[in-house]
């Protein structure tokens, strides 16, 4: 008799079983090997290679801008933080917006949840991965402002200017970070590339504008702006020596605009059937 003869369901089931226990126990993937995996994922493609070059691209080519065109008087290390900072504040956030929507408009979503089923440590994994991408970004930007600001003072002839201290470049680090949790939210909650890309023009240029034209026409609105606006109390961040009560507006912003449609995107999200 052969041995496929004598192979049956329930010997075939056992010798798997007994396989199973000499391998000994099932070991979660550690995060940090899905972190790694979030952040090859961010650089692999080449629409993602080319907007993680476009940082370093727009910090030089603003530096660059400086340098030229700027006046003697304007060369300072602000000048070129202030540069600098507009385009990281525009790329960063679409980083974190395809980090989230990639594995629905490229359908990896059905390898990365089945290979890693646990989503909250996906999107975890992601988070993690996109806020290490920011503050690296942000700290190659203010080194390539260090050189501009150098460079620049050189060829104008005038000593260097640093009237940035180390508090005011980690306000903005801060601010540039929730913008970039922002984006993040925003893809979460949409969970569709062109989507969460409009939306969050929408919400950091045409929700400023309706804002500023509402607090101009409603004395109200005015009085309670820093509690009701995010982007306005994130504006803050910018310009250094937050108070008591703006950091109360920024919480309280912050937990309305950013972390409440994050949990319930995260709800939503956990429950979906991915396609």
């Amino acid at each position: 008799m052969s041995t496929a003869a004598l192979s049956t369901p329930e010997t075939s089931l056992r010798t798997r079983r007994v396989a199973l226990e000499e391998a000994g126990p099932i070991r979660p993937i550690p995060l940090s090997r899905v972190v790694g995996v979030e952040l090859r994922k961010m650089f692999d493609t080449r629409s993602g290679f080319w907007l993680m070059a476009s940082i370093a691209i727009t910090a030089t080519l603003a530096t660059v801008a400086v340098i030229i065109f700027a006046p003697d008087a304007d060369v300072t290390y602000t000048s070129f933080a202030s540069a600098v900072g507009f385009p990281m504040s525009v790329i960063l956030p679409m980083i974190a917006v395809l980090s989230v929507t990639s594995e629905y408009s490229q359908r990896s979503g059905l390898t990365t949840f089945t290979l890693v089923p646990h989503r909250g440590r996906v999107v975890a994994a992601k988070a993690i991965a996109t806020l290490t991408v920011a503050v690296t970004s942000m700290v190659l930007a203010m080194v390539i402002g260090v050189l501009g600001n150098v460079a620049g003072s050189a060829l104008a002839g005038v000593d260097a200017t640093w009237d940035a201290s180390v508090s005011d470049l980690l306000y903005i680090v801060l601010g540039n970070t929730l913008g970039m949790l922002v984006g993040f939210m925003l893809g979460v909650v949409i969970r569709n590339s062109a989507g969460a890309i409009v939306g969050y023009f929408v919400f950091s240029l045409v929700l400023p504008g309706l804002s500023e034209l509402l607090a101009a026409n409603a004395s109200w609105y005015d009085e309670r702006r820093g509690w009701l606006d995010f982007n306005y109390a994130q504006g803050a961040l910018f310009g250094g020596n937050l108070s008591g009560e703006e950091w109360a507006n920024l919480a309280v912003t912050s937990a309305v605009w950013l972390a409440l449609p994050l949990a319930i995107g995260l709800v939503a999200l956990m429950r979906s059937e991915v396609k």
